[in-house]
């Protein structure tokens, strides 16, 4: 299995290719932001239309990925469908994919911004998952120790000889993990945004969604001229 191993709070986990992250200790398969029905909620809105496969390509990549990990316990890390419409609409090819992926497993949907509230599919609903000693939430706080979160969709610009290419990531500081959306068609936020670059300590990587997935130092926001390094900047906190 091609995948990133680094380590979290003391666990060993293991990011894909699709941005699954793997936690082989406890059997356990993470995704974010999967955005189901983001064309159905899209077009409903008035918006440009979306290609309408999207929920199917992006179950279909959650498939082969339960495949190749046998996860005993999925967790789903919040705006898993684009909004409580969105998942009302779902078709019968896409909640007869999810009953089946859900069967002989334990599925968790965690609560996110856009799916505020239960939703009608197998599994159960909370709004944070903690499974010592990580825990799981749709949106980082700062100072969490082992907290694995989505919402941001991190994507980083990397130069190569051909030019400047854009790859969805996770970034990870030892401290708290951030995954990039799992769902086809779903933007990004640079995590050179001052955004994710106060969330994350100094020491952090960005893991670039590749075969094999590949670590980079994560791009920082460039300095602002005049402006002094703050104390708590240049101590890096990722060593507190």
């Amino acid at each position: 299995m091609n995948a990133h191993a680094f380590d979290l709070s003391g666990e060993r986990l293991e990011l894909l290719p699709s941005g699954a992250l793997h936690w082989p200790r406890r059997e356990l398969l993470c995704v974010s932001d999967l955005h189901l029905g983001k064309s159905e909620r899209i077009a409903r809105r008035g918006g440009g239309l979306l290609p309408p496969y999207e929920t199917r390509e992006t179950l279909l990549k959650l498939e082969a990925d339960i495949s190749l990990t046998a996860p005993a316990t999925v967790v789903c890390l919040g705006d898993s469908f684009d909004d409580l419409a969105a998942a009302a609409a779902l078709d019968d090819e896409a909640l007869d994919r999810l009953a089946i992926l859900a069967a002989g497993r334990r599925w968790i949907w965690i609560e996110g911004n856009h799916d505020t509230g239960p939703v009608a599919v197998p599994g159960i609903h909370l709004s944070t998952y903690y499974d010592p000693p990580l825990i799981f939430r749709h949106i980082a706080e700062n100072g969490i120790h082992g907290e694995i979160s989505g919402h941001y969709h991190p994507k980083a610009r990397v130069r190569t000889r051909g030019g400047t290419i854009t790859r969805r990531c996770a970034l990870t500081d030892g401290i708290k993990t951030i995954l990039p959306a799992y769902g086809a068609f779903t933007g990004g936020l640079p995590c050179d945004d001052v955004a994710l670059a106060d969330l994350m300590g100094d020491r952090a990587v960005a893991i670039l969604l590749a075969d094999p997935p590949l670590p980079i130092p994560m791009p920082r926001p460039a300095p602002r001229r005049g402006a002094a390094q703050s104390p708590s900047r240049s101590r890096g906190r990722a060593s507190s």
